[in-house]
């Protein structure tokens, strides 16, 4: 996987907003390279240092394995849930906006 992409990502994800959230194809469309596998992909393997947690399904589900660590992590950073998602239509990050 190429390194520039890797980063480019992970500087996307750090700046995601405590308290909002991104979809995988946010984050590639955001990068303007890839798609959501290959960032699920950077994320599942490289994601570790950055706040991981923020990004999500487009469904607003986290990834799967880490539901209740992530969703725990965001209720405190005061995102705003449904049930075991983020209610996107709230929380979903925009850049043109932060």
């Amino acid at each position: 996987m190429d390194e520039a992409y890797v980063e480019a990502v992970l500087s996307a994800v750090e700046r995601i907003p405590a308290g909002q959230v991104a979809s995988y194809g946010d984050l590639a469309e955001y990068v303007g390279v890839g798609g959501p596998r290959l960032v699920g992909r950077v994320m599942s393997t490289q994601g570790a240092g950055v706040p991981w947690w923020r990004v999500v399904r487009a469904d607003g589900r986290p990834a799967r394995g880490l539901e209740a660590t992530a969703l725990a992590r965001l209720r405190a950073e005061g995102a705003v849930l449904v049930g075991d998602r983020v209610d996107m239509r709230r929380c979903r990050w925009r850049p043109s906006l932060s």
